[in-house]
């Protein structure tokens, strides 16, 4: 601690109030199914009395909701859950584009629109296996592009 801070702290005006930290302006993305307006409704109206919150658009084709205010995503999603009583989680999809194995094991879902493939955050899931050192070495032993490789009739 340094000298100024000591003395900031000596002259300090505050007299124990805590400042509150402002809450940053997020877009949450969400993923709730709708299968009718009525659903629709049910989901735009759990949203849109929370404190904090801008907007809300719907998306029901995609089953898709984003949110926009100054909400904290957990607490969105929570509300949303207890309000409708459907299965809801933050949107897992990322554009087909961002990802560099579009096809991978844990990536690709059927169930995605179009032009998406859920998101992996997991290293162990987005990562395709790679060959080990050992197994490499044997499989261009017998390669066709291999000039040097041992040929078997």
């Amino acid at each position: 601690m340094g000298v100024l801070d000591h003395v900031s702290d000596m002259f300090d005006c505050s007299h124990g109030h805590k400042i509150k930290k402002r809450k940053q302006l997020q877009t949450v993305e969400i993923k709730v199914k709708m299968d009718c307006e009525g659903c629709e409704r049910k989901v735009r109206r759990s949203v849109e009395g929370m404190k904090g919150v801008s907007s809300v658009t719907l998306e029901p084709k995609s089953h898709k909701v984003t949110v926009v205010g100054y909400v904290d995503p957990n607490k969105v999603v929570a509300r949303m859950a207890h309000r409708t009583g459907k299965k809801v989680e933050l949107w897992p999809y990322v554009p087909y584009d961002v990802v560099a194995h579009p096809y991978a094991a844990g990536v690709y879902d059927k169930k995605a629109p179009s032009g998406y493939v859920r998101r992996a955050d997991d290293p162990g899931v987005s990562q395709l296996a790679r060959a080990s050192s050992t197994e490499v070495r044997y499989t261009t032993a017998f390669s066709d592009e291999n000039p040097a490789a041992c040929v078997v009739m």
